[in-house]
């Protein structure tokens, strides 16, 4: 069994000690009951050590709590500061992810007007190539007809003539 007594208690009972002690006439002083007085002064030496002792607890109660306090938010910045650091690495790789794609975007349709530029050169040239044949074998095709009708009507003529 733990008795527990506030060390201003026992001021109190000092006090009262003091003030139910007799005056020693003619002087400012007061007789007090011996006994009574190195009671209270022997409660006081067990209480303060106990109180003192409390005090040290509750100190280091308050001492643990602020350091579960200051690690719990160390670990709260820490883990705030990583998910920062996650979504700004995410918003970099997007961000690199959209030049990349825009980029690779400019360089297709680079790509495709080349291609589009070839493709429509080779097909001017294969025209402007097959154009020209297709001339020369017409102007063939016109000189021997040509050449078979005014044949034939030379022939007709030689004909009519010995016919005649």
């Amino acid at each position: 069994m733990v008795i527990h007594i506030d060390i201003l208690e026992l001021v109190d009972k000092l006090e009262a000690l003091v003030s139910a002690g007799w005056r020693v006439p003619f002087t400012v002083k007061t007789a007090v009951d011996e006994n009574a007085f190195f009671d209270i002064i022997d409660q006081m030496r067990v209480a303060v050590p106990q109180q003192l002792q409390q005090a040290n607890e509750l100190l280091q109660q308050k001492e643990k709590v602020l350091a579960e306090a200051t690690e719990e938010a160390e670990r709260i910045v820490a883990d705030a500061q990583e998910k920062a650091a996650r979504l700004v690495d995410e918003h970099e790789i997007l961000a690199a992810g959209r030049a990349q794609a825009e980029s690779i975007r400019a360089q297709a349709q680079r790509d495709a007007e080349v291609a589009r530029k070839g493709a429509d050169d080779y097909a001017l040239s294969a025209l402007s190539d097959l154009e020209s044949r297709l001339g020369a074998l017409l102007r063939t095709t016109s000189n021997g007809l040509a050449t078979l009708k005014r044949r034939q009507t030379e022939a007709d003529a030689e004909g009519a003539k010995k016919a005649s």
